[in-house]
């Protein structure tokens, strides 16, 4: 079977199950996307790892602890995918500095910097508790739309992973939610939300991509995306919107 020949299968919908059955250009475009996923969660966990210490109260540093947790486990989750195609699992979490950060001002927009694939956003240092949990919201919205894509990708035991992975990260984004009503009840603590929400909100926005996308119309043909980047950025925007209003910072 040609390499078009299973272009073709992709995208109709078709699937693929084993390293031993995907072409190589299919191969270098899943593996990115995994290590994209992967380096992006334990950047994540990295940062929000600092602020466990700072939240307000047992219940909330139970609630940061429990996000870090599970966000390690969710790379672990993926990288175990990663290591059928012959990555070394046993090594790969010492690769890089997940804390490392850049300047809090530095205009990154969506590029990759640095040696590892972390999405732009998890290149910004974190300040505090509140700007913690504003960026758990945030960018957990963002990670609900990509499960969504992410649960159609074609390498179905990929699928399978993320389809697991997805309730657990929907509900690190209702813990945040209940750390920033409690947040918003001061008037010094709105003052924050407010002014970490300004800060957050074009970083996250800028994760989703280019409206333009090669590396989308690439990715399409093989069946690990479907959703244009400017569609998901439109329904992340909704759902920011949805979730921020009642709390006054909409």
């Amino acid at each position: 079977m040609t390499d078009m020949s299973i272009e073709d299968y992709l995208a109709k919908g078709g699937k693929l199950t084993s390293p031993g059955n995907v072409p190589a250009r299919y191969r270098g475009e899943l593996l990115r996307l995994m290590a994209s996923f992967i380096d992006s969660e334990l950047a994540g966990a990295a940062g929000f790892a600092e602020t466990i210490n700072d939240a307000p109260g047992i219940r909330n540093r139970i609630a940061a602890a429990k996000i870090t947790q599970e966000k390690l486990d969710h790379a672990g989750r993926v990288l175990a995918v990663m290591g059928e195609f012959g990555a070394d699992t046993a090594r790969y979490d010492n690769r890089h500095d997940w804390a490392a950060r850049m300047g809090r001002d530095a205009d990154l927009k969506a590029a990759r910097h640095g040696d590892d694939m972390r999405l732009s956003v998890f290149h910004y240092p974190v300040q505090g508790y509140v700007d913690a949990v504003v960026l758990n919201v945030l960018m957990g919205l963002a990670t609900g739309v990509q499960m969504q894509e992410f649960a159609r990708v074609s390498y179905a035991p990929l699928a399978d992973t993320f389809r697991e992975i997805a309730p657990r990260e929907a509900r690190h984004v209702d813990l945040g939610l209940t750390g920033l009503r409690q947040i918003v009840e001061s008037d010094e603590g709105r003052a924050k939300a407010v002014q970490s929400v300004q800060y957050w909100l074009p970083r996250v926005e800028a994760s989703f991509g280019q409206s333009a996308s090669k590396r989308y119309e690439t990715q399409a043909r093989f069946g690990l995306r479907h959703t244009e980047n400017d569609a998901m950025r439109k329904d992340w925007a909704g759902r920011v919107r949805e979730a921020l209003a009642p709390l006054g910072l909409g």
